[in-house]
């Protein structure tokens, strides 16, 4: 992969096929694209967090193009979805703790400090630390550097290799999405931000899915992979609900008022 250096690449190689079975699927066979979009405090991250990871499974079944594998279909209308269910539980998933009352910064914290690390990046060379923790590390307790302690890059690297649907850094990483052609792509960013960044959309958009019970919205992230937007949620399907959700974004992005050269 040109753009992952090779060290890392082959730390992360090796490891992942202990932990899940689609981990090299996932390196070496799949194609997403990601928005990233900002937040105000950590109020407004908390509830952009939740709404976007709720909702995470529409986008996966409005953007769904990737049926195939190995040229024949693979039963699923998301393969590249799917890959990520059996990749490393420790590092991917839906986040049930988000939902949970007190969530912010903090917790989003000790979840990443209970992510095994891959590596160590010192004097040009990726030193392997798969499985280990970061917080012996934190303790000056890291085998492969006995003695040493985190720095601030330690840290910046170690948040990016957390995998979940939707990633907090200093922004939100929106991971849902199957790639595609270029008016797809640019239909993505549209999507999210209609929904978040208009506080009446995101009110609405919050609405929607605000009762999910855990159990609910793994179920559907696991079966959208499959079929899609005929997964049935509630007395419906995620096409109902994805036609909600469109229209609360094209309102929006109209609350929004930002105009492009055309007057659109």
């Amino acid at each position: 992969i040109p753009w992952m250096p090779k060290g890392r690449y082959a730390i992360m190689g090796e490891y992942m096929p202990k932990v899940g079975n689609l981990g090299l699927d996932m390196m070496l066979r799949t194609s997403t694209i990601q928005v990233n979009l900002d937040y105000a405090s950590e109020a407004d991250m908390v509830k952009k967090f939740r709404t976007s990871l709720a909702l995470q499974p529409v986008a996966t079944a409005l953007f769904a193009a990737s049926p195939f594998v190995d040229g024949k279909p693979s039963g699923f209308l998301s393969a590249r979805s799917n890959v990520w269910t059996d990749t490393d539980p420790d590092r991917c998933g839906m986040l049930p703790f988000v939902f949970e009352d007190g969530f912010g910064f903090e917790r989003y914290v000790d979840y990443m400090l209970d992510v095994p690390m891959y590596f160590v990046y010192r004097d040009g060379k990726y030193i392997n630390a798969a499985g280990k923790s970061f917080r012996d590390f934190m303790d000056g307790k890291l085998d492969v550097l006995p003695g040493e302690r985190p720095t601030m890059n330690d840290w910046s690297d170690h948040m990016t290799t957390a995998f979940p649907e939707v990633r907090l850094k200093k922004f939100l990483e929106m991971r849902g999405a199957d790639g595609g052609p270029w008016k797809r792509i640019c239909a993505l960013p549209a999507f999210w931000v209609g929904l978040l960044y208009d506080d009446a959309a995101l009110d609405a958009a919050w609405n929607l899915v605000s009762d999910l019970s855990t159990t609910e919205r793994e179920a559907l992230r696991n079966d959208v992979p499959r079929t899609a937007l005929a997964t049935k949620f509630k007395n419906g399907t995620v096409q109902d609900l994805s036609k909600e959700v469109l229209a609360i974004a094209k309102q929006g992005l109209k609350n929004r008022g930002r105009m492009d050269g055309y007057g659109d």
